[in-house]
Parts: C-alpha cells; sequence; structure tokens
C-alpha cells in the first residue's frame, strides 16, 4: 500500500481487527462549539448560517487597540462539562496565545489556554457489546474558533474565500488520553461524549455543521511493547462512522509502511470521504512550535468553589448512568434503553409516559416501534410535535384494554402524533374501536368454521395451531378490529 494514501479493510469475520502482531493506541482531541448567544471574547452574534463574515467585530478581527472580555456563560457552561466529566476543576487558570499563521486566524493566533487549563482528569464511560469501561480525559480546556476556508468552486468561482463568521465562536477541547485501543472504541467514546455533552444543553454537537468536531491521534505498536509509535493526526473527521473508517486505514498504513523499512513521520492527515483514503496535510508542530504564551490583555481566570458545587447540584442524570437505571429499575434490554437514552428530551418522555401507564416495557415497545419511526419519517423532533407523554400512555392503555387493537393503534399513530388529539377521541371518529362484543364476534366465527369444515376437523384432532387461522380470518373481515382476546375465548367455545 502507497504511504501516501490509505483506506479501510475489514477481517475475514467482517470484524475489523488490526494486522496480526500489532495494536494500535488513539487518542481523541474533540473540539465542541459550547451554545452561547455571543462569542468567547466579543458581543459577536454565535449565529450559524449567517451571510459570510457578518458575525464579527473589531476583537474578532484583531484589529488594532482592541481588548478581549470573557463571555461568563462560555466558562459556566465549560465548568458544566468538566464538573459531569469528572475532572478536577482549578480555581485558578489562564488563557493563553497559541501562535500559528493560517488564513482564517486574522490575529495570528489563537487564544487558548495551555499550561495552566481549567479541568485537568475526568472519565467518559463507553459501552461495547456486554463490555463497559472508561476513558480516562487529559483534560477539558477553553479556547476560541478559527475561521472557515470556502474551497467551493460554486460559490467561489474557484478561488478560496475566508468566511471569519466562526472567528471567536467559544469552544471546549476535550483531549483524552492514548487510552483507545480500536477504532469501535473511539466511535463508542465519542457518541457517549457528545449524548453527555447535548443532555448538559452546553452544545448541539452537530457535526454537520461543524459544532461537534474530532482528530484522532493514531499510532501503532508491536503487540506487547510499551513505548508508543509515532502519532499521526487525523483531521476531517465529521460522522461516526468515518472515524471508524479512517483510522482502520490508518492503522494499516502505518503498518504496511514499517514492515516495509520506512518509518512514520509526525503529521496531520486528512480523511476523504469520497475516496476512502487519508492524505498526508503538513507535518504535525510540537507545543513549543506554537510559541505559547499568557495573554497579557486577559486577567487570570478564577472560579469559585461556590460557584462550581452550585453548578454540581443542578446537573442532570447523565445517559449513561439513565441507561443503566433503565435496564436495571424498569427492566429494558440494554439496546433499547441505549436508543431512549440517545437524547435527554426522548429519555423524559419515555420515563413520564411510562410512569403514567405503569409498564415501562410496554410503553418501551411502543416507542421503539411507533414512536422513534414516525420521527424518522417526519424528520422531525420530538419537541416539534403536538404528541404528549399523556396520549401515548393513555394509547397502550386503550391497547391494555382491549378497546382498540394494537394494529388499528398503530394505522393512525403518524396522524395521532401529528395533530396532538386524544386518541379515544380520534379512534372513535375513524371507527377504530376494537369488537369485544361476543355476540357480533360469535356470528362472525361460526361463518368462518361453517367455511372451513376441513380445519375445524384438524382442529378437533388435536391440532391446536389451527385456532390461529380462525383468528386471523377473523380479524380479517373485521378489518383488525376484532379484540384477539375476545375472539379466541369466542372460537375456543365454539370449538369445545
Amino acid at each position: 500500500m502507497a504511504a501516501s494514501e490509505s483506506s479501510s479493510s475489514a477481517s475475514a469475520s467482517g470484524a475489523w481487527a488490526p494486522p496480526e502482531g500489532w495494536e494500535v493506541v488513539i487518542g481523541c482531541e474533540v473540539h465542541s462549539q459550547l451554545r452561547t448567544e455571543s462569542k468567547l471574547f466579543s458581543s459577536a452574534p454565535n449565529t450559524f448560517g449567517a451571510a459570510p463574515n457578518t458575525q464579527t467585530t473589531e476583537v474578532d478581527l484583531g484589529l488594532p487597540g482592541v481588548l478581549p472580555v470573557v463571555n461568563r456563560y462560555a466558562v459556566e457552561l465549560a465548568v458544566r462539562a468538566g464538573v459531569a466529566l469528572g475532572c478536577e476543576i482549578q480555581h485558578f487558570s489562564l488563557f493563553a496565545r497559541k501562535h500559528y499563521f493560517y488564513p482564517d486566524l486574522p490575529k495570528g493566533y489563537q487564544i487558548s489556554q495551555y499550561e495552566q487549563p481549567f479541568s485537568s482528569g475526568g472519565l467518559v464511560p463507553i459501552r461495547l457489546g456486554d463490555t463497559e469501561r472508561a476513558i480516562p480525559l487529559t483534560r477539558i480546556h477553553m479556547e476560541e474558533d478559527a475561521g472557515k476556508l470556502v474551497h467551493d468552486d460554486a460559490l467561489t468561482g474557484g478561488a478560496t474565500h475566508v468566511d471569519l463568521n466562526r472567528a471567536g465562536v467559544a469552544l471546549i477541547e476535550i483531549v483524552s488520553e492514548p487510552a483507545i485501543a480500536s477504532p469501535a472504541e473511539a466511535a463508542a467514546y465519542l457518541r457517549s461524549l457528545r449524548a453527555a455533552l447535548r443532555y448538559l444543553g452546553i452544545s448541539d454537537c452537530d457535526m454537520e455543521k461543524g459544532n461537534f468536531r474530532c482528530d484522532a491521534n493514531v499510532s501503532v505498536r508491536r503487540s506487547g511493547a510499551s513505548e508508543l509509535g509515532t502519532r499521526v493526526e487525523l483531521k476531517n473527521l465529521n460522522s461516526f462512522r468515518f472515524v471508524e473508517r479512517a483510522i482502520e486505514g490508518e492503522v494499516e498504513r502505518q503498518v504496511d509502511l514499517i514492515e516495509a523499512g520506512g518509518e512514520v513521520v509526525q503529521e496531520t492527515r486528512h480523511w476523504d470521504e469520497h475516496t476512502g483514503t487519508t492524505r498526508a496535510g503538513r507535518l504535525k508542530e510540537d507545543d513549543d512550535d506554537y510559541r505559547y504564551f499568557p495573554d497579557p490583555d486577559l486577567v487570570p481566570l478564577r472560579i469559585e468553589a461556590d460557584w462550581v458545587e452550585e453548578i454540581r447540584a443542578n446537573l442532570p442524570e447523565l445517559p449513561h448512568a439513565r441507561q443503566l437505571r433503565f435496564e436495571r429499575e424498569l427492566g429494558l434490554s440494554s439496546p433499547d434503553a441505549g436508543r431512549l437514552c440517545e437524547e435527554r428530551e426522548l429519555a423524559d418522555f419515555f420515563e413520564r409516559s411510562a410512569e403514567l401507564h405503569g409498564d415501562a416495557r410496554k410503553v418501551a415497545n411502543w416507542m421503539i416501534r411507533s414512536v422513534l419511526p414516525t420521527l424518522a419519517s417526519l424528520g422531525k423532533a420530538l419537541s416539534e410535535l403536538p404528541l404528549t407523554a399523556e396520549h401515548l400512555a393513555e394509547l397502550v392503555g386503550l391497547v391494555d384494554e382491549g378497546k382498540v387493537t394494537a394494529a388499528s393503534a398503530r394505522e393512525v399513530f403518524a396522524e395521532l402524533a401529528e395533530s396532538g388529539r386524544a386518541p379515544a377521541e380520534l379512534l372513535h371518529e375513524k371507527g377504530l374501536e376494537a369488537v369485544s362484543d361476543e355476540v357480533e364476534l360469535e356470528g362472525i366465527a361460526r361463518e368462518v368454521l361453517d367455511a372451513n369444515p376441513g380445519n375445524v376437523e384438524q382442529y378437533r384432532a388435536g391440532e391446536a395451531k389451527v385456532l390461529n387461522f380462525f383468528i386471523g380470518q377473523i380479524i380479517k373481515r373485521t378489518r383488525g378490529k376484532a379484540n384477539p382476546a375476545s375472539v379466541r375465548s369466542v372460537l375456543e367455545r365454539l370449538l369445545a
């Protein structure tokens, strides 16, 4: 395989594994934009999708004579992330200037944190199948975002344009230890981290909008070796699937290079989703090359202990802990609990509906089989629909009571979700109440039995499964409205 390119591959079993005799070591650096109305050091609005270069001030452009002022709410969100992930919050920290020259960095430096960040340590829990572990963090620090280069020929006529709307947007950078052992673990780590940040209300974490971005540091070493190999930083990883594919390909590239007598160089490489390969970017600088020094325009950041404890007291239950509680206390399966805990809004809705109905597993079944598919088909979030937890609990209760069949309830669920009407009212209007009257059902049952004498004889000869055939025929004749329990009772009496 050429040293300039790499591509992902899988083992014969279909599950990716590193080449025999090698192991992979991965660390992730995640940049997550904070959900603030203004930028980290200026009053410029933090608005996605605005016309290019309309969301800037003199501070963002680095014009002479201006001074940055830190956004207090951005600090609060950053501390919330640190506390929730188990970091040690430093009550004294500094902002530093990180120098590098790039067209989308108008000041020629980026305000970040280096030797004295606001937090250190921390853990991100992950689950892969039945295996649980926690990925340790090195630190979380605050910094401002850079601008964006636009390479789209349709917009720029073949040139490269600079959009500085993003310059100065508040970020936290979450740096993991080099403790991730596989591409699948890397994806699981990112999913867990993203879910936590969204639960906390810290960031939208929309990868398509670039407010949750991952760089993966990848190295390989011989199995059993203790010394880390030379790391390569993979850039432009904007989906969990691409993270896995890019790391797989980079591992293959590094192993091939070493086994051919070459050496891995410390560099950045860019993942191209269209070709499925990485390409060399630039040689990776060491920290010394950035010429860090404390920003002389910003006073030290002091975070009071009382404020940290106030933030801690108001944290929500995080998704990993909530999933475990759903499994342990509500009896949900791990896959179902995981899906329902992906979004805080979804988990809140489920838990409220389950509390009203009383049977969490039945409600979870409706969430998985009806609520989630409906949201997907409509392309909407739960908050965009008038569907309430009370309505879902009522609907499941109507099915339990035999007042409507599950098939009829699912038939109108999408309309119910969009209309916000009471389930009983909508089902009555459509004439979908279950047929439970035994006199009416007996008449239909006699017609079915008279039309199928051979099946009657089979049943009476001991073939009990024929009863399901009769039930199906009666439900078909009632257009799905017959109550299966009532139908079974009538049939068993007539066939006795």
